[in-house]
């Protein structure tokens, strides 16, 4: 199986987590980020996550999940979602990528690796977002309003190893999410959240963004 990817993108990170939690080999593949041919190719349009497995392509972060959870062996992810844990990702997605896209601009990631390919993602993220600059010099007002958001996830872990107690998919939305958080530098993580992250990233094999946090 190879997965093609973005290293910033949450949405491929959620594709990647699953490999992780069942232990299945897999090629990873960073595309470019002004790659248009390579994914449209593919499925027809340029986006990442996208799965090439028995001669198909599956695009769609958690349509991979499923997939890949449905190969050999038991699934990982049986348990039952929070609905709370649902609406707090939805809320802090707002304040997460007005800190997050502007910091992926101009980090040393290999989709970025080409003038052209950086230039084609600050294009694109700034006609969506605005400025990056403005959101920038709003960080300190972003960044109390996640910390604000991480005491109340606090209480909502219930283990390390699984949110809910019981690995589902909300581990896989929530991952994403933090792991996203990673390249903000100020972010305060209260103990059972930075447990939490901790362990998903060595559980994944997913690097988490903390020593290129800014």
């Amino acid at each position: 199986m190879k997965l093609y990817v973005y290293d910033h993108c949450p949405f491929c990170v959620k594709a990647r987590t699953i490999f992780g939690l069942k232990d299945t080999a897999f090629d990873l593949v960073i595309l470019l980020n002004d790659d248009e041919a390579t994914p449209k190719r593919m499925i027809g349009k340029k986006m990442a996550p996208i799965l090439e497995h028995d001669g198909r392509y599956i695009a769609e972060s958690m349509d991979i999940v499923a997939h890949v959870d449905g190969l050999s062996g038991d699934r990982v992810l049986t348990g039952a979602s929070n609905p709370t844990l649902t609406d707090w990702n939805r809320e802090v997605t707002g304040p997460l990528y007005s800190l997050a896209i502007p910091r992926w601009a101009h980090a040393d990631f290999e989709e970025f690796s080409t003038p052209v390919a950086r230039a084609y993602f600050t294009s694109n993220k700034e006609a969506m977002l605005g400025n990056f600059k403005d959101h920038l010099a709003a960080s300190a007002d972003y960044i109390a309003t996640l910390n604000r958001h991480l005491l109340a996830l606090e209480p909502m872990i219930q283990s390390p190893d699984a949110v809910n107690g019981e690995l589902s998919e909300d581990d896989v939305h929530l991952f994403a999410t933090l792991r996203s958080m990673s390249i903000v530098r100020g972010i305060v993580y209260p103990p059972a959240v930075h447990a939490y992250r901790l362990r998903m990233a060595e559980r994944t094999g997913i690097d988490l963004h903390d020593h290129i946090a800014s």
